[in-house]
């Protein structure tokens, strides 16, 4: 190549004649791999991994603007307190680029394997593109779907689609690839989610099509109900043997970015669970609360030493209020006296490290640079049933049957992370018992339903899920922090900003994207299926 560049420079007729008469032969990369010669299972291991592991990308918004993860440090301000902080663009745009990265993968897959013949991978590379689309529209509303993902063919300025459309499609493109995938056709051979396993994927495709059912449960639930019928007549998960996960590897370079980013000195320091969320599983009694929280060992004095285990007594775990800081005055983290035995000012020992009083995620649990990042669950899954079947529509079962499946597949599912946090059939039916599904009226089942569902995908990390769930649902019910310089109005965000490029780089795609929002390209406009109720 470097033969190539000096070609260029040279003005002598001489060597540009020597130059130019071998050009290709010199200008061709000996190392470079066709389509023709490329292996189109690798990219479907790298769509897995790239969707999948999402670390900052949810951290730092997400977690918190649905009260499961709480901080005083200022990196955090925009989740927690929806006041601007340093990177703020950077993470507004970081699915964006992401999982359109991740869906290119997946497109190319399918592309290729449909040149070599692999009908099954064609399909899996069809199920993933819906998956990491989803995600995409569900973050930011219309974005480009039917004309995305065509550069090579020249398309560079893609149209938006509406929102609406693309689910139409993903719903139907969904039943015609899971409908084509064949048991007992090739399998894919770099398979992260099922090794390869087709009846597996074909009930991936059906849970993650109940799942794209249920968004619509408010703006279209007609809609909704016929395909949440349809998948479960084609076969969702049965056990959580079928959960879809990434198992990473930090060993060879693909680590946790979820336990990358909880790991950063500071960040480990001053993120904690939220009150809210330590409340909730206090209220309930909820045996994970042992499993997923504890305190810092000595409390305030190591609350910097990061490698030792904390308390995991769930009689002592303490969740920091969001909205707080450290900045002095009255949101003070320091003054508050919500805490066992407190008194209202600040104790002697907050000087040093004041945060240490407050629960953090469990060091044995998600300390592991090559632990789990989970995609779509059998708990997910069941509890979504349960709002189905509570709805009054068709799909197997009863919403009480249907939580306690859920409930209790939620809890199995830490052992995914650690052996140590296996929690037994026993205990989460004892917890079942004593927390039985409320069935006075749809509206009080739903609500517990998903307040299940929220405490599900907060403790198994997955917080993009955990915020468009609540904006779907409405539950939990949360109280929106109110802190000065907020640029929600003291409301919790309902959508992420475009991409800050889109402006400049597709100005009649971008237009036509905002034209359908509500409030303009912000954090407070509503998507489509965001309706409010």
């Amino acid at each position: 190549m470097k033969k190539g560049l000096l070609c260029l420079g040279l003005a002598s007729t001489l060597f540009a004649t020597s130059c130019t008469r071998n050009f290709d032969d010199i200008n061709s990369n000996p190392t470079a791999v066709s389509g023709s010669q490329y292996d189109p299972n690798y990219l479907l291991s790298r769509a897995q991994y790239s969707y999948a592991n999402t670390g900052y990308s949810q951290l730092l918004f997400q977690s918190m603007w649905v009260q499961l993860l709480s901080s005083t440090f200022n990196y955090y301000s925009n989740g927690d307190k929806y006041v601007a902080s340093s990177g703020q663009i950077g993470y507004q745009d970081r699915i964006w680029n992401e999982d359109y990265q991740a869906a290119s993968y997946a497109y190319e897959m399918d592309t290729l394997a449909q040149q070599k013949s692999l009908p099954n991978l064609s399909n899996i590379g069809k199920i993933m593109n819906v998956l990491i689309m989803q995600h995409i529209t569900d973050c930011y509303g219309d974005v480009p779907y039917s004309e995305a993902l065509k550069g090579k063919s020249g398309t560079f300025t893609p149209a938006y689609d509406s929102q609406e459309s693309i689910y139409t499609s993903m719903l139907t493109e969904l039943q015609t690839a899971i409908s084509a995938l064949d048991v007992s056709g090739t399998k894919p051979t770099a398979d992260l989610f099922y090794s390869g396993d087709i009846a597996k994927w074909k009930k991936f495709g059906y849970s993650l099509m109940l799942r794209t059912a249920m968004r619509l449960s408010k703006v279209n639930p007609t809609l909704a109900q016929t395909w949440a019928e349809k998948a479960v007549a084609g076969g969702v998960f049965t056990s959580t043997a079928d959960d879809a996960v990434v198992i990473c590897d930090n060993s060879g370079g693909f680590s946790n970015a979820t336990t990358n980013a909880l790991m950063v000195q500071d960040d480990y320091r001053e993120v904690k669970w939220s009150k809210t969320f330590i409340d909730y599983m206090r209220k309930m009694n909820d045996p994970r609360l042992e499993y997923i929280a504890e305190i810092a060992p000595n409390g305030l004095a190591a609350n910097n030493n990061t490698a030792l285990a904390g308390s995991t007594d769930s009689s002592i775990q303490l969740g920091m209020p969001n909205g707080y800081d450290l900045n002095g005055g009255t949101t003070d983290i320091t003054t508050r006296s919500d805490y066992p035995g407190a008194t209202a000012a600040a104790t002697t020992d907050d000087s040093p490290a004041p945060l240490g009083k407050y629960s953090r995620p469990t060091n044995s649990l998600y300390r592991n640079y090559s632990g789990p990042e989970f995609v779509l669950t059998y708990a997910e899954t069941e509890l979504l049933l349960a709002e189905a079947a509570a709805r009054g529509w068709s799909v197997g079962g009863t919403a009480t049957s249907h939580y306690a499946a859920g409930v209790t597949a939620s809890m199995q599912s830490l052992a995914t992370f650690s052996s140590d946090a296996s929690i037994s059939t026993a205990t989460a039916t004892l917890f079942i018992a004593a927390n039985p599904l409320d069935v006075t009226s749809a509206t009080a089942s739903i609500k517990q339903i998903n307040e299940q569902l929220w405490v599900t995908e907060g403790t198994l990390m997955n917080f993009i899920e955990a915020w468009n769930n609540w904006r779907r649902s409405g539950y939990p019910v949360l109280t929106p922090v109110v802190y000065t310089g907020n640029f929600t109005g003291g409301t919790i965000p309902r959508r992420i900003p475009y991409q800050s490029t889109e402006n400049s780089t597709n100005p009649s795609g971008y237009a036509s994207g905002v034209s359908s929002l509500s409030n303009g390209d912000t954090y407070t406009s509503r998507i489509w299926w965001d309706v409010a109720q």
